[in-house]
């Protein structure tokens, strides 16, 4: 994170935690503007690989689960990368341009992964930059989050999951009305500086919670090699590809696509109380007693002085519709829809 853009968002009230702005000084408030209003919110949190060179397509179709071949210019993909069970280590957003590809993952994770692409490199001429601190990141979202681009930008991305570049940035649309915003520190202070004066400043777990109602799973430190990409609705937001050649844990992905035996899946879950749950935290159901039911992937407070959570739950549990957090008398946790359908939960 640039010095520069450190410093904007400090005197703009930004306070930080662990390597994220927590908030801009009122959290109830700012928690309270995604319903009905505009928001942005600082994403440094997560950091940017570049991975280039004539091998780097090639290189990362044999790693990756989905297909970075079909990736076109203007496009964004979800991606991931798994263990040899065929469990995600890495959830990636991804989209190239002249430079290569750019990977955006947590901030918690890019070191290790980081180093663990590189040592699958072997004789490629591909390279792994942490370009971080060369592009600001951020997020705007709300119902009129798409004029208020297009006032400052000029044009907006015109479908979810396409990008577009403008000037030395790019605007990408994650969904209808949710945009990220990348670019070098001057271009994005000009942006930030137009947009923050039309939209609420918002903390990191504001974005997060947009997340999680879009059913989007970002793996992070607790939840790495805990779930097949099935498990976690990855391929029904089109993070796999079935039809690419071989990756690690391909294998075990097709297996569990085609033979019928995926007992779990994502769902987005609220509750009305209670302490935000940690990545990792356990869920229960009173199908399955005093044993685990799932798990908490991403959790995020709600305006209303709750939560929301994904969690990968047995499909049973879930259907059965008494999922509760911590314990099997814990806090109960309803059911909500995601923005996409689900088969075995339809």
């Amino acid at each position: 994170m640039s010095d520069r853009w450190i410093s904007e968002l400090t005197d703009q009230g930004a306070r930080f935690a662990d390597g994220r702005v927590g908030d801009f000084g009122n959290p109830v408030v700012e928690l309270s503007a995604v319903d009905g209003g505009n928001i942005v919110c600082d994403l440094s949190h997560d950091g940017l690989i570049l991975v280039s060179g004539e091998d780097a397509t090639s290189y990362l179709q044999a790693q990756f689960c989905n297909d970075l071949l079909s990736l076109a210019d203007g496009v964004a993909q979800w991606n991931g990368w798994c263990s040899p069970k065929g469990r995600l280590m890495a959830t990636f957003l991804v989209w190239k341009d002249k430079q290569g590809y750019f990977l955006q993952l947590p901030r918690a994770l890019q070191t290790t992964i980081q180093k663990r692409m590189q040592m699958f490199v072997l004789r490629s001429k591909v390279t792994l930059g942490d370009v971080s601190a060369d592009w600001v990141r951020f997020g705007i979202a709300g119902a009129q989050a798409e004029s208020l681009i297009r006032a400052v930008a000029g044009q907006v991305p015109d479908k979810a999951m396409s990008t577009l570049q403008v000037g030395a940035g790019r605007i990408v649309r994650l969904s209808a009305h949710r945009f990220e915003m990348v670019a070098p520190v001057d271009q994005a202070l000009a942006w930030w500086r137009e947009l923050s004066g039309q939209a609420t400043r918002v903390g990191a777990s504001v974005w997060d919670g947009l997340t999680i109602r879009d059913g989007i799973l970002t793996v992070l430190p607790d939840t790495q090699d805990l779930f097949v990409p099935q498990m976690a609705n990855f391929e029904l937001i089109g993070g796999v590809s079935f039809k690419k050649g071989c990756y690690p844990g391909q294998e075990i992905v097709a297996r569990t696509q085609y033979r019928g035996i995926l007992k779990r899946r994502m769902a987005w879950v609220h509750a009305t109380a209670g302490t935000v749950p940690k990545p990792g935290d356990p869920v229960y159901a009173r199908e399955f007693a005093d044993q685990a039911a799932g798990t908490i992937v991403n959790a995020a407070p709600d305006a209303g002085g709750g939560f929301d959570a994904l969690v990968v739950a047995q499909i049973e549990a879930l259907k059965g519709g008494s999922l509760a957090s911590g314990s099997l008398n814990g806090l109960k946790l309803t059911l909500k829809p995601l923005p996409y359908l689900v088969p075995e939960l339809a």
